[in-house]
């Protein structure tokens, strides 16, 4: 048995929900916020058995994407001003973890 973990942006986190449930798959969703840009996201938490950790990997794939998006950086001039100048990064997709798991119970 194996522990998919998938941190998911915002914008797609209903998608995957909806496209899991549909697959058969029983999903506990957590409300988490990233590091780097702070940006709200959704952690999906999926048991399942060895041989279905790839179609589950494949839903999440499908239903996420990645996007470029403005974020403001500051710089510092020579007369020691700050400005704030906009950096293009790449948010969104998912960052996904899979894990043994050693026991499981439902009770």
């Amino acid at each position: 048995m194996k522990l998919v973990m998938a941190v998911v942006g915002s914008e797609d986190s209903s998608m995957v929900s909806s496209a899991l449930t549909n697959a058969g798959f029983s999903v506990t969703k957590l409300a988490t916020t990233g590091g780097f840009l702070r940006a709200g996201n959704t952690t999906f938490l999926v048991g399942t058995d060895d041989d279905k950790v790839d179609q589950v990997i494949g839903v999440i794939a499908k239903q996420s994407r990645r996007r470029t998006q403005l974020v403001p950086s500051a710089a510092t001039t020579e007369m020691g001003m700050y400005s704030a100048c906009p950096v293009e990064v790449t948010v969104g997709g998912s960052t996904i973890f899979v894990l043994n798991v050693e026991r499981f119970e439902k009770i």
